[in-house]
């Protein structure tokens, strides 16, 4: 035997052991989600949110990080299938108010989504801030899915937006889902964050409850744990209105998936309310137009 026989032999063996070692930690990674669903399975069933849900924040640092948990009413081919493509990608992350486009493209180095985020209202392209997301797909078994996007630099002196999505089989139908999604920030993204919560969101609150008012009433939890609550929401609303509209014939899905999140927004008025229903079924509509074509 050849000393090139053995080379392509042990080549093929380290292929085998890599491959082997990524289906055991996508077995390791779905038990993990499968016995966190289990420990949830009293907040999925009771809690203030009228579906499935558990939202947690938490900041370390100048690292902000929002959890959701959710059972998505999908059944799990369905779910890895569709988010496993990164141009999936931008017909959900275009639905949240302030994305103003997203365009994957691929290269030699991956898949990347190209994304403008700006301001609430419509606004040029040219003025909303630019954020390229790294896309990579971490397991796509049977019985566990997890796709990852990463952004080096954000806008005003933001950094390291991760979002992370895994997701499990329940029963033919349901799928238990975690988002994740984090950010850091420096000292020009902390004046920024500052300058926004002393202002316009003086009185943004998140979902967390913190405790009760003097009525009785809950409080939530606000500042910047409370900004990110509201992010991860924005997100995982997308992710479900998104898959939602599969159900509709190919024509009528892009203003079925816009009318759907704005609906489920509708359901978290302190929390998520930014503006009107034609206002923003308008702006979302010109914008899915926009986000067609290439832009640099």
């Amino acid at each position: 035997m050849t000393t090139a026989f053995f080379s392509r032999l042990f080549r093929i063996g380290a292929a085998c052991a890599i491959a082997f070692a990524s289906l055991q930690a996508a077995a390791d990674d779905g038990a993990a989600l499968r016995a966190r669903h289990t420990e949830l399975r009293e907040q999925l069933a009771r809690n203030s949110f009228q579906r499935a849900l558990h939202i947690k924040s938490s900041q370390e640092g100048d690292n902000l990080k929002g959890d959701v948990y959710a059972v998505l009413d999908h059944p799990f081919s369905l779910v890895s299938g569709e988010l496993k493509q990164p141009e999936n990608w931008c017909d959900i992350l275009i639905l949240p108010f302030n994305t103003k486009y997203c365009h994957a493209v691929n290269g030699n180095g991956g898949s990347n989504l190209l994304v403008r985020i700006g301001r609430k209202f419509d606004q040029p392209i040219q003025d909303a801030y630019k954020l390229q997301f790294s896309y990579r797909g971490v397991a796509a078994t049977p019985e566990y899915f997890e796709s990852r996007m990463a952004a080096r630099e954000g806008p005003l002196g933001t950094r390291d937006y991760r979002i992370t999505i895994a997701a499990v089989p329940l029963d033919e139908k349901r799928t238990f889902m975690h988002l994740s999604y984090s950010y850091g920030y420096g000292l020009a993204g902390k004046v920024a964050m500052q300058a926004y919560l002393a202002t316009v969101g003086a009185d943004k609150v998140g979902f967390t409850v913190t405790g009760k008012d003097a009525n009785g009433q809950p409080t939530y939890m606000g500042g910047v744990r409370g900004a990110v609550e509201r992010n991860a929401m924005r997100y995982y609303l997308a992710i479900d209105s998104y898959l939602d509209s599969l159900s509709a014939p190919a024509a009528q899905q892009v203003d079925r998936r816009i009318q759907g999140w704005f609906n489920a927004t509708e359901r978290y008025p302190r929390q998520l309310r930014e503006m009107d229903r034609p206002t923003y079924i308008a702006m979302k509509r010109s914008e899915v137009e926009r986000q067609q074509v290439m832009i640099q």
